[in-house]
């Protein structure tokens, strides 16, 4: 039964686009061979139904609906061109007798015009900025504010770099479809970033209500598995999906029931999913077979082995940790890995060990208003009884993150180290 207008619809017309709006804009884009064209088509279908849906009631399949609207709309905008009888041919002559069906039949069809949107946008016309941008934007469906704060960059250069890019693809008349051979290869390290960027914006989200945006999760771990299954001799590509599934393993006990985050060392590790570390331990072992030294997913991946492996936090191998993080850095310099490596370090070697490491990135650009810097600082004072800097550090940190759970948890942990004298571990 459809629901009525003052169930909500407005919010639900929202809730459904956020969650199809990449899949939308992939089955457009695939008819009308332009992602700008796509995005604005995907939107017009939105704000169709926020007419629509308020009187009619939300229906059964809002996806559907929404995912033929947009279809509809692309294939009366392929009928208007001047060219209309070429790009019939190429759409399939079935778009001129029969409707579009509401949603892809099959599965795959999903995957593959998703994949198809991930290289497009990767395209080599694009900076490498640009084209992961681009690609979040699109695939993920997060705001430039997201993607900003993925990249520690502003918000405007976010802004700007989307609009050249879409300019810049249609320009270009960048076909809609996976490259093949050198073109694919060439392409293929911004398919992986955008791919991991996208699993990390679910997996922990900028900003928002919400600690977990699963959807993103699922997305990014969907394209992993299809893009190993497409590139087999890729060591790299199986990583990545290694990864991730290593990561998604976690994902059900990273909140309690209330939607509160639950720390690394407070997690139920009985409740970790057995089936996706191995099936994260075995695309590992793919990409370990392929001749040639680690890759950065692999050292990734080789570290959340570690922490699968071990049966609690405390019989974590933090050493080994460290010393991954440290080829890691070494291979891909980047204060984030750096500020992670430092951690490792306090659980294998001390708190004042990785607080001078932490400390020696103070004064880092990019760590600027990055949340997690004085919350680590934070954890390792209060580790060290220096409870009244460790409660400021994660005062300030509180205040910098945009996500309400991190908040939360960080202001809970200012207060619980002012009353108790003692911090928590991280």
């Amino acid at each position: 039964m459809a629901v009525t207008a003052d169930s909500g619809s407005a919010g639900a017309v929202e809730a459904v686009f956020r969650i199809e709006q990449a899949r939308i804009i992939a089955a457009v884009a695939r008819i009308v061979r332009d992602v700008g064209i796509a995005e604005e088509l995907a939107q017009d279908a939105l704000v169709a139904a926020l007419e629509q849906w308020p009187e009619s009631g939300v229906p059964d399949r809002p996806g559907a609906w929404l995912m033929a609207t947009a279809k509809h709309r692309a294939i009366d905008l392929v009928r208007r061109r001047e060219t209309y009888k070429r790009k019939l041919a190429e759409v399939g002559r079935t778009l001129e007798e029969t409707a579009p069906p509401p949603e892809p039949a099959e599965p795959d069809d999903i995957d593959d015009d998703l994949l198809r949107l991930v290289f497009v946008s990767c395209h080599p016309v694009l900076s490498t900025e640009a084209r992961v941008a681009l690609t979040l934007r699109l695939l993920g469906g997060l705001t430039t504010d997201e993607i900003a704060r993925a990249y520690l960059v502003p918000e405007a250069t976010v802004a700007q770099r989307i609009v050249r890019a879409k300019r810049s693809l249609a320009k270009a008349g960048v076909p809609f479809e996976v490259p093949y051979g050198a073109e694919r290869d060439a392409r293929l390290a911004s398919v992986l970033e955008v791919i991991y960027l996208v699993f990390n914006e679910g997996y922990s989200a900028t900003a928002g209500d919400d600690l977990l945006r699963p959807g993103l999760c699922e997305d990014a771990l969907r394209l992993a598995r299809v893009l190993s299954g497409l590139m087999p001799d890729e060591p790299e590509v199986h990583a990545l999906a290694a990864l991730l599934e290593l990561q998604a393993s976690r994902t059900a006990t990273r909140t309690g029931p209330d939607g509160a985050p639950v720390l690394l060392a407070d997690q139920d590790r009985s409740r970790w999913d057995r089936r996706l570390i191995r099936r994260g331990v075995e695309a590992l072992t793919r990409a370990s077979a392929v001749d040639g030294a680690p890759g950065p997913y692999a050292l990734q991946a080789a570290i959340a082995v570690c922490h699968a492996r071990a049966a609690t936090y405390e019989d974590t191998d933090w050493a080994a940790i460290a010393a991954l993080y440290g080829r890691l850095a070494a291979l891909t310099p980047s204060p984030v890995v750096e500020l992670n490596r430092a951690v490792a370090v306090s659980m294998a070697d001390g708190p004042e060990a990785g607080l001078a490491l932490v400390d020696a990135l103070a004064a880092e650009p990019a760590l600027k208003g990055y949340h997690l810097l004085p919350s680590v600082r934070g954890d390792l004072l209060a580790r060290l009884g220096r409870t009244e800097e460790a409660r400021t550090e994660f005062v300030r940190a509180a205040g910098l993150t945009r996500n309400a759970r991190e908040r939360a948890l960080l202001e809970e942990r200012a207060a619980r180290t002012g009353r108790s004298g003692a911090g928590t571990g991280q």
